[in-house]
């Protein structure tokens, strides 16, 4: 019993802290570790009997967000579906917890749809500006066509094709071992594929190899190379040619797609001059897939498709931790306006002026006191990011006016009250879409 008594101070204790660091508005990785330390106390306590307790869990696979998460979440996805959308994209929604919202299914001359497609992944990765990115870029049937004349069996391609995919990871020398020592891959075709996969460029590259003695040998590679030239033809076109490199180690998903893939990564600061930059993770990626939708189709029908995932909860984290890094404050809400009162027994009056700007379609906001001080209501609106503040008072009622003041200036300007939603309006006005 004495065990147990001291198991459930240090509960209460425990409690106590975490409670505390809510209320100082602790960090939620500081929280959340305090937290598992109170369940693991609780969990040394056993059942209590006397009671019965239900306890909600989140769901397997997904997260709670905070406010402030929340609101990183929606500025990504809004730049991300306005792209979609600008580029005539249809919404659909399935039950999955991924973000997938760009695909272009059809018969379409060779490339454009390609084309449009990494012309989206750019745009969506610049407007979201966490930092320089480069899209590799492949064929499945180079790679095909390159293992073929290298002399890789066809049982091999698969598990052979995993270990190129590795190259961004780890040193040729790493794969080569891998390939030979563990795949049982003989050393002169292992050396022979290291001439290619190691070997990234633009358009220059892909003339080069049309012209390789052997490769252009192979049926395969040449269609694929053929689109190649064409596809950059069109990326120069689009002005994201720079964006693009040429990569014959990018193998991934080639028992998924048929044709081009491709792969956008961030890349990190050289460390000294004159070195390459380093990729240092994948936040999209896509390529052509024309047997997919077949293989649900009763008949078999071929559908061509081609399309582009982006990785949102990566970027999710790759924006948090910039905000955090630079100390930006974050909005968690979207009010427009403050409805504020300089004196004493106004509720009424904010109540009637808010539900005026709620039925106009003005977002906007009061403090749930009778009599807050003005003051306060000013450094509300600072802190939460509110722009405005209308302030109503006995001078401002009788003359017929609303006091409209720009929390960043100061500025105070007073507004007939007729006008006021029309001058909100023309002050917070916003585009469409953030991109």
């Amino acid at each position: 019993m004495a065990e147990r008594a001291a198991l459930e101070e240090l509960v209460k204790l425990q409690g106590e802290r975490v409670r505390g660091l809510k209320q100082q508005k602790a960090s939620a990785e500081l929280i959340e570790e305090e937290v598992g330390k109170l369940l693991k106390l609780k969990a040394q306590l056993g059942p209590d009997e006397s009671k019965q307790k239900f306890v909600l869990k989140t769901p397997k696979g997904t997260r709670d967000y905070s406010p402030r998460q929340m609101a990183v979440r929606e500025k990504v996805f809004d730049v991300i579906i306005c792209c979609f959308k600008r580029h005539g994209a249809e919404v659909i929604d399935t039950p999955v917890f991924e973000l997938k919202d760009f695909d272009i299914a059809g018969n379409f001359d060779p490339m454009i749809p390609d084309a449009e497609c990494l012309k989206i992944m750019c745009e969506i990765l610049s407007s979201l500006q966490i930092g320089d990115f480069l899209v590799k870029v492949n064929d499945r049937r180079i790679l095909d066509g390159m293992f073929a004349i290298c002399g890789v069996s066809d049982s091999k391609f698969r598990t052979i094709c995993s270990s190129v995919d590795k190259l961004d990871k780890v040193s040729w020398e790493e794969v080569k071992n891998e390939m030979v020592g563990e795949k049982g891959l003989a050393p002169e075709v292992a050396d022979r594929i290291g001439d290619y996969v190691q070997q990234h460029g633009g358009v220059s590259l892909v003339e080069q190899l049309l012209q390789d003695p052997k490769l252009s040998q192979n049926k395969q590679a040449l269609e694929g190379l053929g689109d190649l030239k064409l596809l950059f033809e069109y990326l120069t076109l689009f002005g994201i040619d720079d964006k693009i490199s040429f990569d014959l180690s990018l193998a991934r998903g080639l028992d998924y797609y048929t044709g081009v893939i491709y792969e956008a990564v961030l890349l990190q600061t050289p460390a000294q001059a004159g070195e390459e930059p380093l990729g240092v993770g994948s936040v999209a990626a896509g390529g052509r897939y024309d047997g997919l939708v077949g293989m649900f189709d009763p008949k078999g029908r071929k559908v061509p498709c081609v399309g582009l995932s982006i990785g949102v909860e990566r970027i999710f984290s790759i924006v948090e931790q910039r905000l955090e890094a630079l100390e930006e404050k974050v909005r968690t809400t979207e009010t427009q306006v403050l409805v504020a009162s300089a004196q004493k027994k106004l509720l009424e009056e904010r109540l009637k002026l808010v539900s005026e700007l709620w039925d106009a379609g003005i977002k906007a906001e009061l403090l749930y006191k009778k009599n807050p001080k003005l003051l306060n209501q000013l450094q509300y609106c600072e802190e939460a990011g509110i722009p405005l503040v209308a302030i109503i008072g006995e001078q401002e009622l009788k003359d017929g006016v609303i006091k409209l003041r720009s929390v960043t200036s100061r500025e105070e300007v007073n507004v007939r009250r007729e006008d006021l939603v029309e001058e909100i309006k023309r002050r917070t006005g916003q585009p469409l879409c953030i991109c």
